[in-house]
């Protein structure tokens, strides 16, 4: 099943119809541009008010490439909140077959996602160190969407911080 908004198709993994709100912690995060909220999903986020629903905000959205996906994760980590009294119209139910896709998933692969991780965030504190004169790195570093994105913009932040400050990210990034 999927939602349509716009010319774009989404997958549609909670119904769009349901309305959400800002919680105490994604505020907090967001006010602390923490490295779990993207440059997209920081677009998302500040539509949701309790009035829209999630196929209004990804209307809105969608020119700047926020996708349900980006939905579902600030739901995952609690950033975001059905609203209490809004009883969706109609729900749903979604069948997903997982056979097979740990699989798909190479060991190589997995690893680096697993260093992607774990190194975004040191990159983010990083460079966010850096103010002003590294608010062009700093957008780098969010909107790097891999391993091997990141793994390119070790040399620039080594170059602004010095490779000493960037050892754990290097560590994080190399093994």
């Amino acid at each position: 099943m999927y939602a349509v908004v716009g010319k774009k198709r989404y997958p549609m993994s909670l119904p769009v119809s349901m309305k959400y709100a800002k919680t105490e912690s994604g505020q907090q995060a967001f006010k602390e541009r923490s490295p779990l909220i993207s440059a997209r999903q920081r677009s998302a986020f500040i539509m949701f008010d309790g009035q829209k629903t999630v196929e209004q905000v990804l209307g809105a959205t969608h020119g700047m490439g926020v996708t349900q996906a980006d939905v579902d994760h600030l739901i995952a980590k609690g950033f975001l909140m059905l609203v209490p009294d809004y009883v969706p119209s109609k729900l749903v139910e979604v069948d997903i077959d997982l056979d097979g896709v740990a699989d798909s998933v190479s060991p190589e692969s997995s690893g680096k996602q697993r260093r992607y991780l774990t190194a975004k965030p040191i990159a983010t504190q990083l460079t966010a160190s850096l103010g002003l004169k590294g608010s062009r790195l700093n957008l780098a570093v969010e909107s790097a969407s891999g391993y091997d994105e990141l793994l390119d913009l070790l040399p620039k932040i080594q170059a602004a911080l010095g490779p000493k400050a960037c050892r754990e990210l290097e560590m994080a990034l190399t093994g």
